[in-house]
């Protein structure tokens, strides 16, 4: 009983601690310009729909930021799957392209910004469908190419080294074996290397994720943004509403926690034998 007891309070025990440290520092300091109280955050995390500074809910500029965040990241990830397959599976290919891709690697993706500036601007998908008005302009404008560019280059890398390592990784008895069973290309990508490299293939989609969404802020934060947690923050720093400042921040750690999560289950569910095959 003992045992079970502190299996359920250790998870809880350090946010806790950290929230009493917190709320007693804030009283301590006494100016909300410096850490604003547990309170002031509180009420704007537990009322997310309530509007923030004239800039719509926090709940809205979440999802707002999330919306960007899955389009950099699936553009990223559809690029990089496929291409980490056949650079893991053909040396050629692999040798072709290592060292173009990895004169990009190390430059963080900030350092794309006036570059990226320069290229579009701030056109959105409403700018390249021709869209000016209506419901959709709304939504299609948040997606600005400069903001889904730098997502993508923060998905991009993770997502491709982590399906090359897991395709180059696959035991050369299975490659074998099914050359001599007569497998096509097409099988061999299909029934070997895919499903060998999958959990490779999750692992780097599940690291993408979260890199993708550190990107956000900084993303947020280009020319033409009027919405999203990041602008939210840039904003609420600016008018001096720290308490803001610390609600979105928040609100960014528990949207990327349960993303990670997410993708956390789903490898245990589905490639929990990876751990009993080593």
């Amino acid at each position: 009983m003992i045992q079970r007891t502190g299996t359920f309070l250790a998870p809880i025990l350090a946010p806790l601690v950290f929230l009493v440290l917190w709320n007693f520092i804030a009283v301590n300091v006494g100016n909300d310009l410096i850490l604003p109280g547990l309170d002031q955050v509180s009420d704007l995390l537990l009322y997310p729909y309530k509007d923030v500074i004239s800039m719509g809910s926090l709940a809205g500029n979440v999802w707002i930021s999330l919306v960007r965040v899955m389009v950099g990241y699936l553009w990223a990830a559809i690029l990089a799957i496929p291409l980490g397959l056949a650079m893991g599976a053909s040396r050629k290919i692999y040798s072709s392209l290592n060292l173009f891709l990895g004169l990009f690697r190390p430059i963080p993706p900030l350092a794309w910004v006036p570059l990226v500036l320069a290229w579009f601007g701030v056109a959105s998908f409403a700018t390249l469908l021709g869209i000016e008005e209506g419901d959709w302009y709304i939504w299609l404008n948040n997606l600005k190419l400069s903001m889904l560019f730098i997502i993508f280059i923060g998905a991009f890398y993770p997502i491709l080294s982590n399906t090359i390592y897991g395709v180059s990784s696959v035991p050369k008895i299975l490659i074998e074996s099914s050359r001599v069973l007569g497998a096509s290309r097409t099988d061999m990508f299909c029934k070997v290397f895919l499903p060998a490299a999958a959990p490779s293939i999750v692992t780097g989609m599940r690291v993408g994720l979260g890199v993708a969404w550190m990107c956000l802020v900084s993303a947020e934060m280009l020319p033409g943004s009027i919405s999203g947690v990041g602008y939210l923050i840039t904003h609420a720093y600016t008018v001096a509403r720290i308490d803001v400042v610390v609600a979105g921040m928040v609100s960014i750690g528990v949207v990327g926690a349960l993303l990670d999560w997410i993708f956390r289950v789903l490898e245990v569910r589905y490639f929990s034998w990876q751990r009993l095959s080593r």
